[in-house]
C-alpha cells in the first residue's frame, strides 16, 4: 500500500495509470514533441480509456516513428496500409488519416506562432488553470473551434480538455492528492 493519496480515479493496484498520474497528468510539459504525442494518443483514444492509450503507448510511438511530427505529416498509402495491419495499435482508417491531417496543421501552426505551446497561450495567457470535476470548459471549446477551422480532425471539447489537462494546462488534482 502507498502512503501517498492520489485522486480517486487512480487505483492503487494500477501501476500504468499510477505512473500516469504521478509523473505526467497535469505536469506542465510544453515542449513541442510531447504536444504532439499527446494529441496523437488523444485522437486515437476518441471512444475507448485513456488506460487503454497508456497500455498501447509504445507500440504507438514505435508504429509512428516516435511521433516525429515531420515524417507523419508526409505518411504515404503504404504507410497508412502498414499502420492499419500493425496488430498492436488501434487500427481505425480515418483516426489515422486524421493523425497525418492534425500533423500538418501542426506543422502549419508551428510556423505561425514558433511553438505549438506558443498557439496554446493565444488562448491562456501562459495561465495554468487549476479546475477539477469538469470534462470541457469554454478554453477547451474555444481552442476546438479555432483547431476545426485550421483544419484538424476528430478532436471535440471533451478530447481537447482531456489534453489539456495531460499537458498540464490545465491541473486537476483532487484537493486530497499528494499533487494538488
Amino acid at each position: 500500500m502507498s502512503d501517498k493519496t492520489r485522486c480517486h480515479w487512480v487505483s492503487e493496484a494500477n501501476d500504468i495509470l499510477k505512473k500516469y498520474h504521478d509523473e505526467e497528468f497535469s505536469v506542465p510539459n510544453f515542449e513541442d514533441d510531447y504536444l504532439f504525442e499527446i494529441l496523437v494518443l488523444v485522437n486515437f483514444q476518441t471512444g475507448l480509456s485513456w488506460e487503454i492509450m497508456l497500455r498501447k503507448r509504445e507500440a504507438f510511438r514505435e508504429a509512428f516513428d516516435g511521433f516525429d511530427v515531420e515524417m507523419i505529416s508526409n505518411y504515404d498509402k503504404e504507410k497508412i496500409e502498414e499502420l492499419l495491419s500493425n496488430e498492436n495499435i488501434i487500427r481505425n482508417r480515418n483516426k489515422i488519416n486524421a493523425v497525418i491531417n492534425n500533423a500538418q496543421v501542426f506543422i502549419e501552426i508551428q510556423k505561425e506562432h514558433g511553438s505549438f505551446y506558443d498557439y496554446i497561450k493565444t488562448f491562456t495567457n501562459g495561465e495554468i488553470f487549476h479546475e477539477r470535476g469538469l470534462t470541457e470548459s469554454e478554453l477547451s471549446r474555444d481552442m476546438v473551434k479555432d483547431l476545426k477551422k485550421r483544419g484538424m480532425k476528430y478532436l471535440g471539447p471533451v478530447t481537447m480538455y482531456s489534453y489539456l489537462q495531460t499537458v498540464g494546462v490545465i491541473n486537476s488534482h483532487e484537493e486530497n492528492c499528494f499533487l494538488y
